[in-house]
């Protein structure tokens, strides 16, 4: 698994469910960094595979599965790459000028270095396909969206799908109705019904939806308008202020919620107020993604806050006694896998995420279905 991104490649030899080897070069084309571009990069984790008998080059190799940002509404299944693939997804650039080249160059490289092997692209937006029209459209001029391809497209999408399956499975519901929360520096939430996702927080781009690390979630757009009217700045500096200064950071100046709760522990008035805004936000969307569903079998928290804040948990999910969601604080302080209350009629659960296998398992699935063809 090839998880290229603009200055670092990830990478996890699979066998079955089994990590043979992983790891990370960082910094691609950075002064004093080891690889000067892609191509170095993905020649050192052959160099690293082969220190550990694991080669590249391995007849025992079979396939090579490629994280790619965004499939647009031309890619909603992991998909066999080809040269068509290859000029689809360019073509996609525009939706992901920061993500789409980078995953690209990876799928290249590997491309170049193993052209014998299938190689498979597993696509961020693809889970989120399946949403409906109406949670998909945004209220503005059909013609001008159409011809732009702004809809709802959200991220994430590899995390819910593993989770959403292992949280219903955890509780006895492989069918069910699970509200997924994967919150890291970037946050999402989305309400998934029988392995289908209904609805997300992440929009046409992952700014939408829950307050993140650095951005400001959802937004009231005229505040774009002002900012650029009354504020006199510019698209850049826009942009600037709502991905990489809001969120948590723009709010009480950390990003980290490790800091965040450090400094409530303290009386911070900035940091509470942070908190707050965070966890507020959450509880609307958990709300919300319960009337979506109808019904709630398990909300599953994820990611490195998801999986690791018990007071995130415990504070998003308060006062929701009467939807029957109730966190038990003991087992919520210990990190069990579920949280919840014995009679509570929603199970709350922690899901560790695990994209990389993930992504191994959908390319498995397009290898195998490829080769019964």
């Amino acid at each position: 698994m090839l998880n290229s991104g603009s200055s670092s490649v990830k990478y996890r030899l699979m066998s079955g469910n089994e990590r043979l080897a992983s790891g990370t070069i960082e910094r691609i084309g950075e002064p004093g960094s080891p690889a000067a571009d892609h191509e170095t990069a993905l020649k050192i984790v052959a160099t690293e595979l082969a220190e550990k008998g694991l080669g590249l080059d391995s007849p025992e190799l079979v396939a090579i599965g490629h994280r790619v940002v965004h499939g647009g509404t031309t890619f909603t299944e992991p998909t066999l790459i080809t040269e068509e693939v290859v000029r689809k997804v360019q073509e996609l650039i525009p939706l992901a000028p920061l993500h789409n080249p980078a995953n690209l160059a990876g799928i290249e490289v590997a491309r170049r270095l193993r052209p014998d092997l299938p190689q498979v692209a597993v696509f961020d937006t693809a889970f989120h396909s399946t949403i409906s029209p109406a949670a998909a459209t945004y209220a503005i001029d059909r013609e001008v969206a159409g011809r732009l391809r702004i809809r709802r497209y959200g991220f994430h999408g590899t995390s819910h799908a593993y989770v959403s399956r292992e949280a219903a499975l955890a509780v006895g519901r492989p069918a069910g109705n699970v509200i997924v929360l994967h919150l890291g520096n970037g946050a999402s939430a989305s309400a998934v019904s029988a392995g289908r996702c209904l609805d997300t927080s992440m929009g046409m781009t992952p700014l939408e939806g829950l307050v993140m690390g650095t951005r400001s979630g959802d937004l009231d757009p005229a505040v774009v308008l002002y900012l650029a009217r009354t504020g006199g700045m510019s698209l850049d500096e826009i942009d600037t202020l709502l991905n990489r200064r809001g969120g948590m950071l723009g709010l009480c100046g950390d990003n980290d919620m490790r800091a965040v709760q450090e400094r409530l522990a303290d009386g911070d008035p900035d940091a509470e107020l942070a908190f707050s805004v965070y966890c507020h936000r959450l509880r609307k969307y958990v709300g919300a993604y319960y009337a979506v569903l109808g019904t709630v079998d398990v909300i599953a928290f994820t990611g490195g806050v998801g999986e690791n804040s018990p007071l995130v948990r415990l504070t998003a999910l308060a006062g929701l006694e009467a939807l029957g969601i109730a966190v038990d604080p003991g087992r919520n302080a210990r990190g069990e896998r579920l949280i919840s209350t014995d009679d509570a009629a929603v199970k709350v659960a922690v899901i560790p995420t695990d994209e990389e296998l993930e992504i191994a398992r959908q390319t498995l699935e397009v290898i195998s279905r490829t080769n019964r063809g």
